[in-house]
């Protein structure tokens, strides 16, 4: 059952918001989810994306594997028009769990044949395929790297919580070299080409979730040119931007990029998610207020996305938190994976800072293609959300996560005007999330997906992991 979503109509949500003070509209003409955009001359047949929804189910060497070919299938024929391919890791030690994908050129031609069989599904229910745009989420984990820690700056709040093989990260824990990012460097570019050679259209930098790239931005108190001022945190993207753009300038340019980090909570007492004990300021997050930390700061994103955008990036996905710390700020949710904390706060909350954010990056940019977050707890009335959004110049494309593994196909039922299958729209119960953190098998990890509504795949699985958890 739902806890804190009760709304039979679209009125009471809209009622609710508004007696909160939320700003969340909704339309019911969709038709706004159904208008082309052009990105760099590409045209993209509408305004829907699929967020790049890790499956954990490659190959223990990084290629992808029956159950990631089988996502992708899905993902194409759904009707959605940008495909925002998952994290694959630069190189073997910055995978975030042991079933990552991984750029190498050994698997170039598993990659290539997970992009042409997505198209081939896309053709198949569609008739073409000239207007989807599929790209590849290119990372590094940073500190959150299964093979171990790797910091772009000691985080006061973070160390503590960054756990390898019962060890946590502290003050003699060695950050990454200068001599490394640069070498880092030749990595991204390489994974791009490589990317680009076999068919993906773009390439997404990932500056998300505190993963290494989304840290260096916030690296105020690291020594040396990657740490410090503005322009020392923002040099290894700018430099890897243009770097890429000049090798492969056909190629288009991404970036996932968390516009808040917020700062880490725990689980109290009572199973309800409260704030990590922390001193003023705090330094170490970015797209935060240091002397306010609940409190957004997009005076830097902003800057970073115009010298970006100067530099050759043409599509920027919207996102906040961190999955391993502040779950709640990521995605919000009705009820927490088996290792997480309540929510402390109502979904709605999540739901409004997550367009309030988006659309004051779009603001600051009106003709750049940005991809807004955030959505599927709205559950039946996400598409009345985003279209509403896209109407207003809010959003350029509306993006969906979870709810593209619950019910791939949800944009047939946007696209033909029919509601959602009410069977298979996701209700935020954070399966998916939980099979995601099961580590306990002899892979080291368990594939992921939505036991409840793919139950014929994924519901032996999840059986899987609570029978090997429990015994």
């Amino acid at each position: 059952m739902s806890r804190d979503f009760k709304y039979k109509t679209a009125e009471a949500l809209a009622n609710d918001a508004k007696a909160r003070g939320f700003d969340i509209r909704l339309s019911a003409d969709l038709s706004s989810l159904r208008m082309r955009f052009s990105v760099e001359g590409r045209r993209v047949g509408n305004r829907l994306a699929i967020h790049p929804m890790e499956g954990c189910d490659g190959t223990l060497d990084g290629a992808p594997d029956a159950l990631t070919f089988r996502r992708y299938e899905r993902f194409g024929a759904g009707g959605a028009k940008l495909i925002w391919g998952e994290a694959a890791a630069v190189i073997p030690e910055g995978r975030a769990n042991p079933r990552q994908l991984l750029a190498a050129e050994a698997h170039a031609a598993d990659l290539a044949q997970l992009v042409e069989r997505c198209r081939m599904a896309h053709r198949i229910a569609w008739g073409d395929d000239s207007d989807l745009l599929i790209g590849l989420q290119l990372t590094h984990s940073g500190r959150y790297s299964v093979a171990g820690p790797v910091l772009a700056q000691h985080d006061p709040l973070l160390d503590p919580r960054t756990v390898v093989n019962t060890s946590t990260a502290g003050p003699d824990t060695p950050l990454i070299s200068d001599d490394a990012l640069d070498r880092l460097q030749d990595k991204y570019v390489n994974a791009a080409k490589l990317a680009f050679r076999v068919g993906f259209d773009f390439i997404d930098l990932k500056q998300c979730h505190r993963y290494l790239l989304n840290e260096l931005l916030a690296a105020r108190t690291r020594p040396g040119k990657y740490g410090g001022p503005f322009e020392n945190r923002t040099r290894f993207i700018r430099e890897v931007v243009e770097r890429i753009r000049a090798e492969c300038p056909r190629g288009l340019i991404a970036t996932r990029l968390n516009v808040y980090d917020g700062i880490p909570y725990r689980r109290a007492d009572d199973g309800v998610g409260v704030p990590y004990p922390h001193e003023l300021p705090v330094r170490s997050c970015w797209g935060t207020r240091e002397d306010d930390p609940f409190t957004p700061d997009l005076s830097e994103p902003i800057a970073l996305v115009g010298l970006l955008r100067e530099r050759g990036v043409s599509l920027v996905n919207v996102s906040m938190g961190n999955p391993y710390a502040s779950p709640h700020l990521l995605r919000p949710f009705e009820y927490a994976p088996v290792d997480g904390y309540q929510t402390p706060e109502h979904p709605l909350t999540g739901v409004d800072r997550h367009v309030r954010l988006t659309a004051q990056l779009q603001a600051a940019y009106p003709d750049l293609a940005v991809v807004g977050s955030g959505y599927s707890w709205l559950q039946a009335y996400l598409f009345q959300a985003g279209a509403a959004n896209v109407r207003d110049g809010r959003v350029t494309f509306v993006g969906v996560g979870r709810g593209s593994l619950s019910q791939p196909d949800f944009g047939r039922h946007v696209l033909l005007g029919d509601p959602l299958d009410p069977k298979r729209t996701c209700r935020t119960f954070s399966y998916c999330t939980a099979l995601m953190r099961s580590k306990h098998n002899a892979q080291g990890q368990f594939a992921t997906g939505c036991p409840p509504f793919d139950k014929a795949v994924y519901g032996p699985i999840w059986e899987e992991a609570k029978a090997t958890r429990d015994s």
